[in-house]
């Protein structure tokens, strides 16, 4: 319990401070709304969800080490976010439009962030530099110890992520109030993807 308690501080830490995952559900937000940045987070916590399996049963620090797998996810990863940012630019027209945007289904909108968390190597660096050090080997099995502690992480995660996501909603349906502000609304979150695509793609294999 002493563990767990140390743990659940050091992840509200880790969430609170707005990184890669909350500048790519601000993008989607400010681009798709409210329920595309919703759906996003959604999809971005479900897809992070086989790290956390593959750290718990030992394949994470295989892949973590592997300098050509590791680079190959953020690539990846990254490329897809500058897809996803150019979409948005190219879209910014049918921003203004509220039944060309309800017309993206759910399911695109969860496929699209669970790609993003999947292909995010820094999440799957994280949990295999991080989760261990709160395992306490008398407790239980490592293996389930783990999968508790990177669960507990994705909860607060998502929570978080919902925040973000509503306050950038909001400000979206602010700007709905101009067409022309709503359409540079979208292209700044279209922007915000492609910058981080590229920052991700640019950093170092374990930074």
């Amino acid at each position: 319990m002493e563990n767990l308690g140390a743990f659940a501080v050091a992840c509200v830490v880790f969430v609170v401070v707005p990184g890669p995952s909350v500048l790519f559900v601000v993008g989607r937000s400010i681009s798709l709304g409210r329920r595309g940045g919703l759906l996003s987070v959604a999809g971005n916590t479900l897809g992070t969800v086989p790290a956390i399996i593959a750290v718990s049963f030992g394949l994470g620090a295989i892949i973590s080490a592997s300098a050509v797998a590791f680079t190959v996810m953020k690539i990846a990863g990254a490329a897809y976010l500058v897809w996803l940012g150019v979409q948005a630019i190219r879209h910014r027209r049918d921003s203004s439009d509220q039944g060309s945007m309800s017309s993206v289904s759910s399911a695109t909108l969860l496929r699209q962030g669970f790609v993003v968390g999947l292909t995010n190597p820094k999440a799957l660096a994280f949990f295999v530099a991080v989760l261990p050090q709160f395992v306490a080997p008398s407790a239980g099995p490592v293996w389930a110890q783990l999968l508790l502690l990177g669960l507990m992480l994705q909860m607060i995660g998502l929570l978080c992520d919902t925040v973000w996501a509503l306050l950038a909603g909001a400000a979206r349906s602010w700007f709905a109030r101009s067409p022309r502000r709503l359409s540079a609304m979208s292209v700044s979150g279209g922007v915000m993807m492609i910058g981080l695509g590229g920052a991700l793609a640019v950093s170092g294999a374990r930074d």
